[in-house]
């Protein structure tokens, strides 16, 4: 008797979980020291059952970091939410980039790792449709701290686009950063309790971030060039 066909939310749990241990697999392995065969034991499966749900190695990366920006936006898109006032969704968004590399450190890893593909990688293969998507999600986090920027400007406007190009740089430069060394460990060599200055730093980049944004208006409120609180 022929076993009954899936169901979409059963095929979605398995790529799911295909997923969730090839996220796992890339943290102890790096790309190059990813298989299918390896995420075929991890998962007890043979290998050849994944290409069933997702083609490739590359393939499961790209789905990954689709997951993973969008994860970031919604994250990011929430906490400028519980905010009216556009300088205080800067600093919310600040303390929320940083919540997420985090709490995610293999995602955010892997989402802004030097050794991996990027979209011009995948030009003029089967995949560039979705690495495509992949750096439209990925860009769609800019265009997020963009738009908060220009709020923040208002009436003083306009912002020229180099400008926010700069600012949503120099924004991400600063997070990045502190993340970064953070989740490899590097700050913990620098200071002997990390945890402690965390406050301090998420405060000191939302100071930061505010002053600069400032530099591109006149006047600017002197209670909102302290970021988000």
């Amino acid at each position: 008797m022929p076993r009954p066909q899936r169901t979409e939310a059963e095929i979605e749990a398995v790529r799911t979980r295909i997923l969730d241990e090839a996220l796992a697999l890339f943290a102890e392995a790096g790309w190059d020291g990813f298989s299918m065969r390896k995420l075929g034991a991890r998962l007890d499966i043979a290998a050849k059952t994944i290409y069933n749900y997702l083609r490739s190695r590359d393939e499961i990366y790209l789905e990954l970091l689709i997951r993973g920006f969008r994860q970031l936006h919604a994250e990011l898109t929430a906490a400028t939410g519980k905010h009216d006032d556009p300088w205080e969704q800067v600093g919310a968004m600040v303390e929320a980039y940083v919540d997420f590399g985090l709490t995610n450190p293999h995602m955010y890893d892997l989402m802004f790792s030097w050794h991996v593909p990027r979209y011009d990688d995948y030009v003029g293969t089967e995949l560039e449709d979705l690495a495509l998507v992949e750096l439209e999600v990925a860009l769609d986090n800019q265009l997020l701290i963009a738009a908060a920027i220009v709020a923040c400007v208002g009436d003083a406007g306009p912002v020229s686009d180099d400008d926010l190009r700069f600012m949503a740089i120099r924004t991400w430069t600063q997070l990045h950063g502190y993340v970064a060394g953070l989740n490899s460990t590097i700050i913990g060599y620098m200071h002997p309790h990390p945890d402690t200055i965390r406050a301090r730093m998420v405060e000191q980049i939302q100071s930061c971030v505010s002053t600069e944004i400032a530099g591109l208006r006149i006047p600017v409120p002197s209670d909102h060039t302290g970021g988000a609180r």
